[in-house]
């Protein structure tokens, strides 16, 4: 890993000396008690601040750009307080207002990169459904109808091996960068993919399979991470929400897929499976276009890339003056963190060093509770449940298409709510409302199979629970795990993340053929009801809000112990989310956890 340069400048400013030192930091990293958020310019005098900047720009080569990271830092400084500042010109403020009246007017650059390097998530979604259509015709044609653990098997393969694959992300992002990484998965995301269609044995198509997650476990924490790194703190939920959206048009793209080709008959899992090549090759075709990561450029210390970085995915050269120097002082902050440390040791720190468990930990409930919602099993097998409601092939893939309608569908309501309601809101809300729709859609399993109203209303409580699902769990953990973790073990954090995803997935989906089985729709519904609820309780009392803070910010938030966020949650919101909306008392004044300081 580059080490960057030490600075003695970024050492805590006098106002905040004995409040640094009572926090205490480990590994370079806050150990935040007094849950306080603050800003590494605050209380820096306008000259020293200056001199600072001076020295910055003589040691990374910026010195014909002085005067303009000169005001960048001015108004890092005082973010709320731009206008103020005699150094701006009206250009300068005109773009700086713009961030807060126009916040989705940004550059052409960013939003071809997000969209570009998300479409090849769209991949993950058609396989999930082509499998979802597939599984009505392999089986048979390999004779292994009757197994249901092979069938699961197969199925999920990419999550399978995603498990060993995910721990590639860390030396791949190192040594090729973002963009190098997505187009290497992404030959992985191509070739399998369509060798399935020629397999010839339930073996050679699960070998297939095994090799798409070679690619897709890396591609899924890094496309995320990308994102995130590119992405203003103002709207980053909303844009990296794209990887959702995408994953949601491929669920889409797939079950129309599946209703094109299961006229083919014996071979339509064929074409149901190989086709969801498509996404990927535009992905590798134009990624090399995108600006690189300009977070990854400063971690290899290539700063004059980085700003230059900067200036394709800003609005202006001080907007990405500022967030460069920005940036720069809160990584000096946690210098420690890049000493040369090898991947062990860096795996090690996840679990050792306070603030990095506590990303760990919160990230790993979040897709723990993405797969214990029940969402892929809704993608593998929803034509699978839907043939036990008494639908027929035809009418189990419509209906199919349904659901991967409304997925696509409410993904979109997540661009603009992700940095209104935050992402633990959202997630708060969503959990037990989908924990009664599927319910209710196991419990209409026992309406008599005579009924007209049986399979219209299990329909209707699945496309429920999938609306709630779309601006909810959907997009959520890869948000999360893409800005949890701090720049020194941010790939490393996301491939853990991943890791555990897999795993659970991998899980679940192995077991529900035998599940659904055994304790028929009703008792599989219920049980995965359970566990949303699970993740209701779970979410409330771990999990911090990561809304609109930067990358850099975070660091503060994770810095607060666990005990400590459950205490607050149950201690003092609950009490007073009862009282001003259960008891209707308007005078109810909630008081805050997080203390902004200099922001």
């Amino acid at each position: 890993m580059a080490k960057l340069s030490v600075d003695d400048d970024f050492k805590p400013t006098s106002v905040f000396v004995e409040d640094a030192e009572a926090q205490g930091r480990l590994g370079g990293y806050n150990q935040n008690v007094n849950a306080r958020i603050l800003n590494p310019l605050a209380g820096v005098s306008k000259n020293d601040l200056f001199d600072r900047v001076l020295r910055f720009c003589q040691e990374y080569g910026f010195e014909d750009h002085v005067e303009t990271f000169q005001k960048g830092a001015l108004v890092a400084q005082n973010q709320k307080g731009f206008e103020d500042l005699p150094e701006l010109t009206e250009e300068d403020k005109y773009h700086l207002k713009r961030e807060t009246t126009h916040k989705w007017h940004l550059p052409k650059a960013l939003y071809f990169s997000i969209a570009l390097c998300s479409l090849g998530s769209a991949i993950q979604g058609w396989d999930n459904t082509g499998a979802n259509g597939a599984n009505l015709s392999f089986p048979q044609e390999f004779g292994i109808e009757d197994n249901t653990w092979l069938v699961g098997v197969i199925n999920s393969g990419p999550t399978l091996f995603g498990l060993l694959s995910a721990w590639a992300a860390d030396p791949l992002n190192n040594w090729l960068g973002r963009r190098g990484t997505i187009f290497l998965t992404g030959l992985f995301c191509v070739f399998p993919v369509l060798a399935q269609a020629f397999t010839q044995n339930w073996w050679g198509l699960l070998l297939c399979r095994l090799f798409m997650g070679l690619g897709m476990g890396v591609k899924i924490s890094t496309i995320p991470v990308f994102s995130a790194e590119i992405s203003p703190a103002s709207i980053r939920g909303g844009l990296v929400t794209s990887f959702q959206l995408w994953v949601a048009f491929g669920t889409l793209v797939g079950f129309c897929s599946n209703l094109i080709f299961y006229r083919v008959g014996r071979f339509a899992w064929r074409f149901q499976l190989g086709a969801a090549f498509v996404p990927a090759v535009p992905v590798l075709f134009f990624v090399l276009l995108c600006p690189e990561s300009p977070r990854w450029l400063m971690k290899k210390s290539r700063y004059q890339e980085a700003f230059l970085s900067f200036c394709r995915l800003r609005n202006s050269e001080l907007i990405a003056a500022r967030d460069l120097y920005y940036a720069h002082c809160q990584v000096m902050t946690e210098r420690d963190a890049f000493s040369g440390k090898s991947l062990g040791h860096r795996l090690w720190e996840l679990f050792a060093v306070p603030r990095l468990r506590r990303a760990m930990i919160s990230s790993a409930i979040i897709v723990t509770a993405q797969q214990f919602s029940g969402i892929n099993i809704m993608s593998f097998y929803s034509s699978s449940i839907f043939s036990e409601a008494g639908y027929s092939t035809r009418d189990c893939l419509l209906t199919s298409l349904g659901f991967g309608l409304t997925t696509f569908v409410f993904a979109f309501p997540a661009v603009w709510t992700m940095d209104t309601f935050g992402r633990r809101n959202l997630l708060l809300f969503t959990f037990p409302n989908m924990a009664w729709c599927l319910l209710a859609a196991g419990l209409c399993f026992l309406i008599p199979s005579e009924s007209s109203a049986r399979v219209p209303l299990i329909a209707l409580f699945i496309y429920l629970f999938t609306a709630l699902y779309g601006p909810g769990m959907g997009p959520i953990p890869s948000i999360y795990f893409s800005e949890a973790f701090p720049l020194s073990h941010r790939e490393l954090g996301a491939a853990f993340t991943i890791c555990v995803n897999n795993a659970v997935g991998s899980a679940l989906t192995l077991s529900f053929p035998s599940l659904l089985a055994k304790t028929t729709p009703t008792g599989a519904f219920g049980f995965y009801a359970g566990l949303n609820i699970l993740a209701f309780i779970t979410i409330f009392l771990v999990v911090p809000e990561t809304m609109q803070r930067t990358l850099e910010e975070l660091d503060y938030t994770f810095g607060v112990p666990i005990y400590r966020h459950a205490r607050y949650q149950f201690g003092t919101w609950l009490p007073w989310f009862i009282r001003r909306h259960v008891l209707f008392q308007r005078s109810a004044k909630l008081e805050p956890l997080y203390l902004l300081e200099g922001l």
